[in-house]
């Protein structure tokens, strides 16, 4: 029994180490949100800029006969789009900062952050190659199950333990009992047992169904226990394969921002000159911003695969 309180003892310290693990995470993914809402928001600060700037340049040269009525529509439909961004963005970082300080042990409030987003990502660490299965032994889920397995195998000998009589062995100098002298040379059919003696004869059944239940309660736990790993592996799997994939993705998608950027830069330069309409300048201005904004969560994610991959790892890599 003594056992078993002490590896019960040591899963619920498990238990706490992956809530601190978990609370960890929670909050690093939580702050790199933060930072990416307050990318998505400069990057829609700047397009409404923009969108505020070419509708003044399309009024003007609706006044001079240059423009249409269809071309001040058109640029109308960047600056709202942006407008309609911002207030989006502005809404989910009031909701970040309460769930940020929620996990912080706060009121609701602002988070003091810093702002410098790309410097953050660039600062990422980069994860090793040859990561040992090893690193997977600490995870506070595995060492939890495990202690747990540990406490059902000691509670089934304390089980097994209930079959013996409860008397004393040898006597107050050493010698043999007169409890186990009595116990071995009574009739069967006499009393003269101590009662702890006798009752094992009589809860036996009761002994065997305590026994039964231990056993198929390790065997329960031994399931768990396996549930756990392959828990485990999965999660680093998933984690490994998020943080490659999207670093793929991000770099074919900070091409695309830059194709977008000369894009747009020609189509507004063919626009000034009279060689497009302000339908082709309105295209490449809204296709970036979108861009830009996925760029930004593609970035977010790639945070987030390391955050995931900490945690799958019960605590980072470091050994």
């Amino acid at each position: 029994m003594n056992e078993a309180a002490r590896a019960q003892y040591l899963a619920t310290e498990e238990a706490r180490r992956a809530v601190i693990t978990t609370l960890i995470a929670d909050v690093t993914d939580a702050y790199f949100s933060l930072q990416t809402l307050d990318r998505q928001l400069a990057i829609a600060q700047r397009t409404r800029d923009l969108g505020a700037d070419g509708l003044r340049l399309t009024q003007l040269r609706r006044e001079r006969g240059v423009a249409t009525a269809l071309d001040t529509r058109q640029a109308e439909q960047l600056l709202y789009t942006a407008t309609a961004q911002i207030a989006s963005v502005q809404r989910q970082i009031a909701q970040t900062e309460d769930d940020l300080s929620v996990l912080l042990g706060r009121t609701p409030g602002d988070i003091s952050r810093t702002d410098r987003f790309i410097e953050t990502f660039n600062a990422r660490p980069s994860v090793p190659v040859g990561l040992p299965s090893a690193l997977l032994e600490r995870r506070p889920d595995i060492r939890e199950a495990e202690q747990a397995l540990v406490a059902a195998n000691a509670q089934i000998g304390a089980a097994r333990a209930e079959y013996f009589p409860r008397i004393a062995l040898t006597g107050l100098l050493g010698v043999e009992s007169r409890d186990l002298t009595t116990l071995l040379t009574a009739p069967a059919r006499t009393w003269s047992t101590a009662a702890g003696a006798v009752a094992p004869v009589f809860n036996a059944g009761r002994t065997r169904a305590t026994v039964r239940l231990a056993e198929s309660v390790e065997r329960e736990l031994v399931i768990d226990y396996e549930r756990a790993i392959y828990r485990a592996l999965r999660d680093v799997s998933d984690a490994l394969a998020g943080y490659h994939k999207t670093g793929e993705q991000r770099a074919q998608q900070e091409q695309l921002v830059a194709a977008l950027r000369d894009a747009t830069r020609l189509s507004t330069d063919r626009y000034q000159g009279g060689l497009d309409s302000y339908l082709q300048v309105l295209d490449a201005q809204r296709n970036l911003f979108r861009s830009e904004l996925d760029l930004a969560m593609l970035q977010r994610l790639e945070l987030s695969s390391i955050v995931e991959l900490y945690r799958a790892l019960g605590g980072g890599w470091n050994q």
